[in-house]
């Protein structure tokens, strides 16, 4: 039986390219997203004839995220590695958000992981499953102001809390984080820097998959990757 991913933030940037690699070494993969027509483009952009599945709904939100992985669970029988994705950034600095908009960056990068994996760490115990958190180079280097920075800081440390809580049950845990990276993530920031180093969607899509292929017994933690050029 082919193995079974879900992937939050499926339909672009990362998680789209994600979803698609995955798709070509023969898993079965569902994606949420939070907009029903980027979800439906993605779906036809690919060949993936009954291999995918669609969810709309809101990572922070555990209605919508027990409800997609139940979904999973329920259609194709089991759940063996969730990937969370979803997540967004703010222009500016903190001194210049609005405090809604900072509670929903909040909610989606640091409570949305977290629900994804209360969700499915009883699933993924019986699989001996996968979580994949997409951090940042924001979740290990500081710049000022950068509320961002702090919820991935926040969502590096849930990775190695869960680590610790589920590696004794087979749970292999796993942050990527990456540099600048040319998605629509940069659309909310006024579009990527010019003129810096930049990583394709898809180079952070192998980085993941170079993690979770990794043999039964080898578990990679943490993982860094930037364009070369990046300095901070």
């Amino acid at each position: 039986m082919e193995p079974v991913a879900l992937v939050t933030g499926g339909s672009s940037g990362i998680g789209a390219a994600t979803a698609r690699a995955l798709l070509g070494q023969g898993w079965r993969v569902a994606v949420t997203g939070r907009d029903a027509d980027r979800l439906a483009s993605f779906a036809d952009s690919t060949e993936a004839k009954g291999q995918l599945l669609t969810i709309r709904g809101d990572t922070s939100d555990e209605g919508d995220v027990a409800a997609a992985v139940r979904q999973v669970t329920e259609s194709c029988g089991r759940l063996d590695m969730v990937i969370a994705n979803a997540g967004f950034s703010l222009p500016g600095t903190l001194e210049e958000h609005e405090p809604e908009a900072m509670r929903a960056m909040v909610l989606t990068n640091v409570l949305g992981p977290a629900l994804l994996v209360r969700e499915a760490l009883p699933h993924l115990r019986e699989s001996k499953g996968r979580i994949v958190i997409v951090g940042s180079v924001a979740g290990v280097r500081n710049t000022p102001g950068n509320l961002y920075s702090v919820t991935k800081w926040a969502a590096h440390a849930l990775a190695e809390n869960v680590r610790l809580l589920a590696t004794k049950d087979g749970v292999r845990v796993t942050v990527v984080a990456p540099g600048v990276v040319d998605t629509p993530f940069w659309d909310e920031r006024g579009g990527s820097p010019e003129s810096a180093p930049v990583l394709t969607a898809e180079q952070v899509a192998e980085t993941i998959l170079f993690a979770v292929n990794q043999p039964e017994g080898v578990a990679v933690n943490h993982l860094v990757v930037r364009p070369t050029g990046q300095v901070n």
